[in-house]
């Protein structure tokens, strides 16, 4: 899986935001294209230490470990996963606005690609910088594809 913490990977991500309009259509799930931009951000703002997210139980705390690695290996994610409740989007959002705030943090995230020492993920621990690049990356590109950008 590419990490967002490249050159490369960095730009054709924004190529790929770029070619998003408000009428994209969505190939499978919930959200239209205005509430998936909104979305994305959310991932995002974790590592970047602009939200704060309730750590799960135990119980979770387990089952997210049996997955971690699927966050960042090289297998695309499938359609139709389950989104976690606190990066639910359900209601109206603007286009325009949700695509320039994506792409402002997109840009504070890559800034960051020199950075050797992260805050733990609250359902999953820790993660390498190149560990917290691909799983962002990969992200993306599940969302970007489901409207086939």
């Amino acid at each position: 899986m590419q990490s967002l913490f490249t050159e490369a990977a960095y730009a054709e991500i924004l190529e790929r935001i770029e070619k998003l309009s408000p009428e994209s259509q969505s190939q499978w799930g919930k959200m239209n294209v205005a509430q998936m931009l909104a979305h994305c951000q959310e991932p995002l703002k974790v590592p970047l230490e602009k939200i704060t997210l309730k750590p799960p139980n135990a119980i979770m705390k387990m089952l997210f470990s049996f997955f971690k690695k699927s966050l960042y290996d090289d297998k695309p994610w499938k359609q139709g996963l389950p989104t976690s409740k606190e990066f639910k989007i359900v209601d109206e959002r603007n286009f325009q606005e949700e695509k320039e705030n994506l792409k402002s943090l997109l840009a504070e995230f890559y800034a960051e690609k020199d950075k050797t020492k992260w805050p733990p993920h609250p359902f999953c621990g820790h993660f390498t910088t190149e560990q917290w690049g691909k799983m962002q990356y990969k992200h993306l590109d599940h969302h970007f594809r489901q409207f086939g950008a």
